[in-house]
């Protein structure tokens, strides 16, 4: 009984403590510091939630306080929205930081646009209020909103929204998007995209973008092309290289710097089989989880990439599955698995591209570039082509042994021939030694190839490729005459020292600002 007695004892002094130690707050006197005096959220869109942003409140004193009141300058009305040490909302009563201690609060925001003004942006601001009697405190909060142009499947109702059918009436595939009308299929410069689903291409029609054009797409979405359709980016040089204005980007739709860099926010562009006559032209495209989806030909060059780059991709940059592809100054870099397939056959020409892969989020066992004929479905269904490509002056490199791949069906047709290029491939136990595709002394296959020696990029994290003069293997390697007669940049080919092209999609220059 007695022990019983003393655990109540023990309980009650328990509760009278921390009982005691609210009693004993004392009301904050205006004496608060901050870790920064204001929040400065990234850039957003209209409708699209920021990322979440922090602010920590510091109680220097030896005394535990009170803040009677924090809230939002709008109160209720405030598009921004707190959590004040755990706690969701936007005006808060009685909160408490012990002696010597601190709270964080956590600040969003999500604009709508029916409240931009008609020049399409505007800086939205609201305060923090610490209140507690006649003192005031506050903490400015300020970011800047972007209008854009928003295309979205329709809904529905009943949390359903339009669908596209990749498949058949019989064993249909669908995915949520939607077509284009005959007023959306021209993209201009003056306000970014905003794409929510898959913005498709319909039969017969053609998408064209101008130069400038910013689109950014949402997770899990991107733009089809629809068989016969096509898609023409038609970018033009720029003359700033922070702004590129006339550089048309594909990217996702959170601005925030934090995200710059980031692979998989996106889907992809999805060439179908049928489409035709697709064009990219000064374009980038970043953080997809595949960059350039094609699938199929129709004889021609279905796809022509001129002054491309394409990079931080989940899985690959481009994935061609039987494609015809024409591409020139091309660089892909940083992909999960591969930056360049060429699968299930197709005719392919590259000239001047770089195709590296640095990717260092995780382990990778894919190489840069991979070719194959084709494969036997796990159901046994056969998917092969002929295949015959071509790469010319061009850069095979990374940050793995074997940065070049092939898989071939002795049943199909399997050409092709590397010219005047670096390539990375080390085979230090001779596990390669027999196979045909690996012979890199066959001349029939690889002519004037330079093997395993560094082309020294300058800064590979920054997927900058411009090679250094004077000590790359790629430099003066190429053969003259192979277009285009510019490199990335827009200098002058065999302008270096050597006064031979260099392999890859940048010339070295002796000046340091590009000038030739």
């Amino acid at each position: 009984m007695k022990y019983l007695y003393g655990l109540a004892i023990l309980a009650c002094l328990v509760l009278w403590s921390s009982c005691r130690n609210d009693f004993e707050t004392v009301p904050s006197t205006g004496n608060l510091e901050f870790s920064r005096d204001t929040v400065f959220l990234d850039t957003v869109f209209t409708n699209i939630g920021s990322s979440t942003y922090n602010l920590k409140v510091y109680n220097r004193s030896d005394e535990d306080i009170n803040i009677p009141n924090v809230r939002l300058a709008q109160g209720e009305a405030s598009n921004y929205r707190l959590n004040v040490d755990g706690l969701p909302g936007k005006i808060f009563t009685d909160i408490q930081i012990l002696a010597k201690d601190s709270i964080f609060i956590f600040v969003e925001t999500t604009q709508d646009v029916t409240n931009l003004p008609p020049d399409g942006d505007f800086i939205y601001t609201d305060q923090i209020l610490f209140e507690s009697g006649s003192s005031e405190q506050k903490v400015e909060l300020v970011t800047l909103i972007q209008d854009a142009v928003f295309l979205f499947p329709a809904d529905l109702g009943n949390g359903m929204f339009e669908t596209l059918n990749l498949g058949t009436e019989d064993d249909p595939l669908l995915i949520e998007g939607f077509f284009l009308d005959d007023t959306e299929l021209n993209f201009t410069n003056e306000k970014p995209y905003v794409i929510y689903g898959y913005a498709a291409v319909a039969p017969g029609k053609v998408l064209n973008i101008d130069p400038g054009a910013r689109i950014h797409c949402h997770a899990f979405s991107g733009i089809l092309v629809a068989n016969t359709g096509s898609i023409r980016a038609n970018g033009l040089p720029s003359t700033d290289p922070d702004l590129l204005e006339n550089e048309i980007i594909f990217e996702g739709d959170r601005l925030e710097p934090l995200f710059t860099d980031i692979p998989g926010q996106w889907g992809t562009i999805w060439l179908t089989d049928g489409s035709t006559d697709n064009l990219f032209r000064h374009t980038t495209i970043k953080n997809s989880v595949v960059g350039i989806l094609m699938e199929g030909n129709d004889g021609d060059e279905t796809l022509t990439l001129e002054n491309v780059q394409i990079y931080n991709n989940a899985n690959v940059g481009l994935l061609a599955r039987n494609g015809m592809v024409y591409g020139e100054n091309v660089v892909i870099n940083n992909s999960g698995q591969t930056s360049l397939s060429c699968s299930i056959g197709g005719d392919y020409t590259f000239n001047h591209s770089t195709f590296a892969n640095y990717w260092t989020n995780s382990f990778r066992s894919f190489p840069s570039v991979q070719l194959d004929n084709g494969f036997l479905a796990e159901d046994g269904t056969p998917f092969f082509n002929d295949l015959n490509a071509t790469f010319n002056n061009c850069i095979i490199y990374g940050n793995e042994q074997r940065e070049l791949g092939f898989s071939n069906d002795a049943s199909f047709g399997f050409t092709f021939k590397f010219n005047n290029s670096v390539i990375r491939f080390e085979d230090p136990n001779g596990d390669f030694t027999d196979i045909d595709e690996y012979q890199f002394g066959n001349t029939e296959l690889y002519s004037e190839v330079v093997l395993n020696a560094d082309p020294v990029f300058q800064n590979t994290n920054l997927n900058n490729f411009n090679i250094e003069i004077g000590t790359s293997s790629a430099e003066g390697i190429g053969a003259p005459g192979i277009s285009p007669a510019n490199d990335l940049n827009g200098t002058i080919r065999g302008s270096s020292p050597m006064d031979k092209p260099d392999a890859g999609a940048y010339e070295t220059t002796e000046f340091p600002d590009g000038r030739p």
